[in-house]
């Protein structure tokens, strides 16, 4: 049956795409004024005559960018970085998140282990202790160093934690009279009916993983070593750490560019990867924000 819409009710949907419009275009305009100041000219970007719009056409940004050996190295520890650590992270997720969504009937000691990984949420064990048992554990200079002080993500753990706990039992009691271990229960039933939280949760730690630069810094000794981030943060600072010595043609290729073309050119390749996965997990996004927060 078709139902014929009131002239209120075709104002009020009028008025609703205008208004997502106007989000949409706030969230899309900045990415674009970015654009289009690397691919300006020095001089354009530098009197900020840059709006939306390109003046002065140059690739001279991203072509001193792209023709960096260092640059596709750190790119590729990136990447490497985004794959374990995601697998490391996830696996970790799941691993605890699940035995802790059990009740205490069937879990014991469920609740002082729930308070014991809740409470580093609180309470970290500073920068410095951090480092030493890095070091001490061999893991610096590796890529491990990026990965396992970090490997269990507490609050993913409690989103996942409560998204399990939403699963009726009536599934998990099916499964068990089947003759499914506990194992078999996790990746048979409890992960396929956790897309959305796991796009979620995932997406949280691939952006993560890709975004974060401090910890380059603080665990690889060697410039060769760093991510792409820690790379692009020390570019433009005084050309230090992996640019130690400068050859004619890159002091040259420098007085073509201006500090703010290669800034904005260095954060839209680091924003660009998680735009291009974005619109992949998107539909399981807002789902996953919401289911599961209601228990504990």
């Amino acid at each position: 049956m078709v139902y014929k819409q009131s002239i209120s009710r075709k104002l009020f949907a009028l008025a609703n795409v205008l208004f997502l419009s106007c989000i949409t275009l706030l969230g899309i305009i900045p990415f674009l004024h970015l654009l289009s100041v690397s691919l300006s000219t020095n001089v354009a970007a530098s009197a900020g005559e840059v709006k939306l719009w390109p003046v002065g056409f140059s690739l001279d940004a991203y072509e001193y960018l792209g023709e960096k050996v260092e640059f596709f190295r750190s790119l590729w520890v990136s990447i490497e970085r985004v794959v374990l650590g995601t697998a490391v992270n996830m696996s970790l997720v799941f691993l605890t998140a699940y035995p802790l969504s059990k009740s205490n009937d069937q879990f014991k000691w469920r609740t002082p282990y729930v308070w014991f990984f809740a409470i580093t949420m609180f309470f970290g064990g500073g920068l410095i202790p951090t480092y030493m048992v890095v070091k001490e554990t061999g893991l610096l200079d590796s890529i491990w160093a990026l990965i396992l002080p970090g490997a269990l993500n507490v609050w993913n753990m409690i989103l996942m934690l409560n998204f399990f706990r939403t699963i009726p039992k009536e599934m998990e009691e099916a499964a068990t009279i089947d003759g499914a271990g506990h194992w078999k229960t996790l990746w048979q039933i409890y992960l396929p009916v956790s897309l959305p939280s796991i796009a979620t949760i995932g997406l949280f730690t691939v952006v993560g993983h890709w975004n974060s630069w401090f910890d380059g810094i603080l665990y690889m000794n060697s410039p060769d070593n760093y991510p792409l981030q820690t790379y692009l943060s020390t570019l433009i600072m005084s050309l230090n750490s992996q640019m130690t010595s400068i050859s004619v043609e890159q002091l040259e290729a420098l007085e073509n560019l201006s500090e703010k073309t290669l800034r904005t050119a260095q954060i839209f390749m680091g924003a660009l990867p998680i735009m291009i996965v974005y619109p992949f997990v998107q539909k399981y996004f807002i789902k996953g924000m919401t289911v599961g927060s209601v228990k504990e």
